[in-house]
């Protein structure tokens, strides 16, 4: 199993916005990808917005290759998100889940 993991500071404005955005337009797509396992928000509020640290689950590299393409570390980040963000990772993590 993969941890994908992006981080983004949105304007405090657009939070609650950002959060439906992934509940009702990107996690519904995830689900659809085969190997995709599962999505999680983290959120905290900090000097200059609110940040985000978006963790999703897959089985394999290959699997995130139907999300993100294949340089599987680019962000995938949607002009509609990125007008909600004060600064934003274009780069994302990966990590083998041991546990």
């Amino acid at each position: 199993m993969i941890s994908r993991q992006w981080r983004g500071l949105a304007k405090q404005s657009q939070a609650d916005k950002y959060i439906e955005h992934l509940r009702h337009k990107t996690f519904p797509k995830l689900e659809e990808i085969p190997g995709f396992v599962n999505a999680s928000i983290h959120r905290r509020t900090v000097p200059g917005g609110v940040e985000f640290l978006i963790v999703t689950i897959w089985e394999s590299i290959d699997a995130i290759e139907g999300f993100a393409g294949t340089d599987v570390e680019t962000a995938v980040v949607p002009p509609s998100v990125q007008e909600m963000m004060v600064e934003y990772d274009n780069r994302v993590r990966h990590y083998q889940i041991v546990e």
